[in-house]
C-alpha cells in the first residue's frame, strides 16, 4: 500500500502548529474542549484571522452560541481582521453543510458541537444522540470534502468532555485547554493525534489582545522570587518533543485534624500519598501528622513521573526548613522500594537546565550522559537515601 506525506497548512500560531504536529491536516476534525471563558473561542478567532490573510480563503466560523454582533465585538477588541471571515450563526447540521457547500471554505470552526442538532432525530438538543448524529455528519463531510474542521467542546466539572466518549473516537484530534483563570498562562495540550504526537504541549499568555505564544515557557514558569525560600525546587519535564523547566512547591504545616490533608494542584494528589509514604519507609521522614500542599507554579498539569524525586525533595525542604539553592536541578522517578528509576529524555531534559544556567543537577544514576555538559555538576543517586545525603551538600539551613 502505497503512502503519502499529509500537506500541512500552518494556522499562523506557532504553538497551535506544533500541538497539531506541524500544522492542520486537509480533512481532519480537531476537537477543542476546557473550561468556560479560558479562550478557546478567541483562539479560534485568532486563527480564522490569520488564516484568512495567508493560504486559506475566507474560512468559515459557526457559532452556535454567540451572535454576530458578539463575535464581531470580540474580533474589533481584540484588534483582528476578519473581513475575509464567514460568519454563520446556526445550529442545524444540514443549513451548516449546505453553506459549507456554497462557500467551499477550506477550513471551519464549530462553535460549538453541543449547540448544533439535526433534523433527522427528535431529542432535545445537546443530548449524547443529538451531538454523536451532528457530530458523524461533520466529520463525514470533511472527509469527502477535504475541510479541516475544528470543533469546540463543552467540559464537565471534572474536566473531561462533555457528551458521548465515542465523540473522542469519531475525530483526529483531541486538544484541551489547560490553566487557571486566575493566571495569564494558558497551556494546549494534545492527548489524541492522528497526524502527529501525543501529550505535545502549546504555551500562550492571555493579554488584551487575545492569546499571545509563548515560545520559551522556562523562562515564563521560572520566574523565582529573588530570595530563596523553602519547599522550593525546579525540576524539567517533557511535554511531547519540549523539555519543560518548571517550579515544583510544598507546604508542610503541623495538622489540627486526625486525617492531615494532601492537597495537590498540577500533579495527582493519590501519587502524592505514596510518595510520602515511601519518604517515611526508606527516608525515615514522616508526614502522617502534617498536612502537605503541593503546587505546580504557572497552572502546568504534570503527567508523568518524572516529578516524583522534585516532589519529595520540595516536602523535606519545607519539613526541614531548609532553602535549596536556586542553581539546583532534580527529577527522576521514584519506586515504591526506596530506588531512583530512569526517565525518558534525560539528555534534552540536562541540556534545557544547563541552557537556562542551572549548575547542579540530581538525576538517576541510569540517566547520566555519555558526555560531560559544560557547566553543569551532574549527581548519580541509585536510591532515595542517596538522594537526601547529596542534597545535605546544597541545602543549607534557614536561619
Amino acid at each position: 500500500m502505497k503512502t503519502r506525506e499529509e500537506a500541512r497548512t500552518t494556522t499562523g500560531m506557532g504553538e497551535l502548529d506544533r500541538v497539531l504536529g506541524g500544522g492542520l491536516v486537509s480533512g481532519s476534525i480537531v476537537l477543542i474542549g476546557g473550561d468556560p471563558g479560558i479562550g478557546k473561542s478567541t483562539l479560534l478567532l485568532q486563527t480564522m484571522s490569520k488564516l484568512s490573510q495567508t493560504s486559506v480563503t475566507s474560512p468559515l466560523y459557526v457559532t452556535g452560541e454567540e451572535s454576530p454582533q458578539q463575535v464581531g465585538l470580540r474580533a474589533q477588541r481584540l484588534g483582528l481582521d476578519v473581513h475575509n471571515v464567514k460568519l454563520l450563526t446556526e445550529t442545524r447540521v444540514e443549513k451548516i453543510l449546505s453553506m459549507a457547500e456554497k462557500e467551499q471554505p477550506k477550513v471551519m470552526v464549530i462553535d460549538s458541537i453541543q449547540t448544533i442538532h439535526t433534523e433527522r432525530l427528535q431529542s432535545a438538543q445537546g443530548s449524547v444522540t443529538q451531538v454523536r448524529e451532528s457530530a458523524a455528519q461533520l466529520v463525514r463531510f470533511a472527509k469527502q470534502t477535504n475541510t479541516a474542521i475544528f470543533l469546540v467542546g463543552h467540559v464537565t466539572k471534572d474536566g473531561s468532555l462533555a457528551g458521548p466518549r465515542v465523540l473522542e473516537h469519531m475525530v483526529d484530534t483531541v486538544l484541551y485547554f489547560e490553566g487557571d483563570s486566575g493566571t495569564r498562562f494558558r497551556v494546549i495540550r494534545a492527548i489524541k493525534n492522528r497526524f502527529g504526537a501525543v501529550n505535545e504541549l502549546g504555551v500562550f499568555a492571555m493579554s488584551d489582545k487575545g492569546l499571545e505564544e509563548v515560545s520559551n515557557p522556562s523562562a515564563i514558569f521560572l520566574s523565582r522570587d529573588e530570595a530563596e525560600v523553602p519547599g522550593s525546587v525546579v525540576m524539567v519535564t517533557h511535554e511531547g518533543t519540549r523539555p519543560l523547566l518548571v517550579e515544583v512547591q510544598a507546604l508542610v504545616n503541623e495538622s489540627p485534624n486526625p486525617n492531615p490533608r494532601r492537597v495537590t494542584l498540577g500533579l495527582d494528589q493519590n501519587r502524592l500519598s505514596m510518595l510520602l509514604a515511601v519518604l517515611h519507609r526508606h527516608g525515615g521522614i514522616a508526614t502522617y501528622d502534617l498536612d502537605v500542599f503541593i503546587n505546580i507554579v504557572g497552572g502546568v498539569r504534570i503527567n508523568e513521573t518524572g516529578a516524583d524525586l522534585a516532589t519529595l525533595v520540595a516536602v523535606l525542604s519545607s519539613v526541614r526548613n531548609v532553602t535549596l539553592s536556586k542553581n539546583l536541578i532534580v527529577f527522576g522517578e521514584v519506586g515504591l522500594a526506596g530506588e531512583i528509576r530512569s526517565v525518558p529524555n534525560g539528555i534534552e531534559r540536562l541540556r534545557e537546565a544547563a541552557k537556562h544556567g542551572f549548575k547542579r543537577a540530581i538525576v538517576p544514576k541510569s540517566n547520566i550522559p555519555q558526555d560531560k555538559i559544560p557547566n553543569l555538576e551532574v549527581v548519580p543517586v541509585w536510591r532515595l537515601v542517596d538522594a537526601l545525603h547529596s542534597l545535605s551538600i546544597s541545602a543549607v539551613e534557614k536561619h
